[in-house]
Formats: C-alpha cells, sequence, structure tokens
C-alpha cells in the first residue's frame, strides 16, 4: 500500500464538540511525524448545512460524530462500499473536489471486539441502542456470524423490562451503544439484569469516559470479561489516518 505523509488540513465536525479525543489526537501525531504545517480543528456545526462552509475552508479530511454520521451522505459524492452498507460515514476523505465518505467505525469495533473475545466463541449478543452507533456493529456482528437483537426503550425492539435470566444466558455478547454512564454523567448504567451476568459473559462498552462506566463494573462484580471503546477509537482513527494518506 503507497502511503505518502503530506501535510494536512483536517477536521472534526459535530455538534455539540466539547472535550474531543481526535483534535489532540492528531495534533500529536503532526509532532511527532515533524508535520508542523498539518492542522486538525473542531468544528461544532449547529446544522449538517454548515458542513458546505467547512469544505470552503480547504480541508482535505473530515471525521464525522454524533449527530451527523448519516446527515452527511447527502453532502457527499460517493461512499466506500462499507460506508454504504453500514448507512452511516465518520470519515470523508476529499480529493481534487471529489468528496468520498467512509466509515473506520466498523473497522475499530472488529478488531477491539476480537481482542477482547480471544479464542472463545460466542453466538449471540444484545445490543443495547438503536441509534447511529449501533450501525457499524450491526455491520461488524453480521460479518462476524454472530446472531444479535436490539433492545431499546421502545418497540417494536426487545426492550429493557423484558430482559430476564433467561435472555441473558442466551446471549455471552451485551454490547452498550448508548451515552448512558458517559462523563459527567457516571452513575447511570443500561438496566438489564447483572445479577445474570456470568464470568462466560462479554460486556462491551462504546463509551470509554470514564475508563470503567458502571455498566462496565457491574459485569465485573459479576465476573464478566469487560472492555470500554478507547481501543475502537484508536483503531478508527489510524484507519481514517490511513485513507487520508492513500493515494
Amino acid at each position: 500500500m503507497n502511503i505518502k505523509r503530506e501535510e494536512h488540513k483536517l477536521g472534526l465536525i459535530g455538534y455539540p464538540l466539547g472535550h474531543t479525543f481526535s483534535p489532540s489526537y492528531f495534533s500529536t501525531k503532526f509532532e511527532e511525524l515533524d508535520m508542523s504545517d498539518s492542522e486538525y480543528l473542531a468544528y461544532p456545526i449547529e446544522s449538517i448545512e454548515d458542513v458546505n462552509e467547512v469544505f470552503k475552508k480547504g480541508v482535505n479530511g473530515i471525521n464525522v460524530t454524533i449527530p451527523y454520521k448519516e446527515k452527511v451522505i447527502p453532502f457527499l459524492d460517493e461512499l466506500s462500499s462499507e460506508a454504504f452498507e453500514i448507512g452511516a460515514v465518520n470519515t470523508i476523505k476529499i480529493r481534487d473536489g471529489r468528496r468520498v465518505g467512509y466509515n473506520t467505525d466498523a473497522y475499530g469495533f472488529e478488531m477491539s471486539l476480537k481482542n477482547l473475545l480471544g479464542d472463545a466463541k460466542v453466538e449471540r449478543a444484545l445490543v443495547l441502542g438503536t441509534g447511529g452507533a449501533s450501525k457499524a456493529i450491526k455491520y461488524v456482528l453480521n460479518k462476524m456470524d454472530i446472531e444479535f437483537t436490539f433492545v431499546s426503550r421502545n418497540e417494536p425492539y426487545l426492550t429493557y423490562s423484558a430482559l430476564d435470566e433467561n435472555i441473558i444466558d442466551q446471549n455471552k455478547l451485551i454490547i452498550n451503544t448508548t451515552p448512558l454512564g458517559m462523563y459527567p454523567n457516571v452513575e447511570e448504567c443500561p438496566e438489564i439484569p447483572y445479577p445474570a451476568l456470568t464470568e462466560k459473559h462479554f460486556l462491551y462498552d462504546l463509551v470509554y469516559n470514564p475508563e470503567k462506566t458502571l455498566f462496565l463494573k457491574m459485569g465485573e462484580l459479576q465476573g464478566s470479561s469487560i472492555k470500554n471503546g478507547y481501543e475502537m477509537l484508536i483503531l478508527q482513527a489510524e484507519k481514517s489516518w490511513e485513507i487520508w494518506n492513500q493515494h
């Protein structure tokens, strides 16, 4: 693969954008690679239509976070096969005025999940939440041939109130794609029957701040294997970087 380190003007769109991971991560990368002319800026846009103003700034790469991973698609010229199938974009590459959307969340989640599971064979999973973040998770679980059920507060999905010991026993992998438990609301967690968890269960939380959410703590108390979303974040960022540098 031909990867050429060239100067970059990169950015992140989303709203709101408080303390976000990407700007500091890529600024550190620029320092390490002695790319002093490169920049990575946060662009908190209140409406997806404002992305056109970001494009006008001459950026050649953009990361996309909530709530625009789906809404940005009509503003692009092309989608990678993964982004098309997932229906969500978190990385945009701009070359010669052409905007191509990718999804590196799926790659990050797949690699990170495989690291958590190791040699364990998991047949069924519960996916907590049905928002935009769940789309890449669905794609990866299908790819890994793991059956899954979405859990939501509302029908037609399986509801939290319907969860019982039997369902928890049948689903050895539970993935939280909701923001429940994210800082500063660290006392919140999805309402699942935690006492039904065992040492054979795996809990994955897309949240990475705090490092150990209440969801993960409750699973750990039952002996379950746990993991937060930080590794996924690093992996998807590195995949974005690879895409921006491909020729």
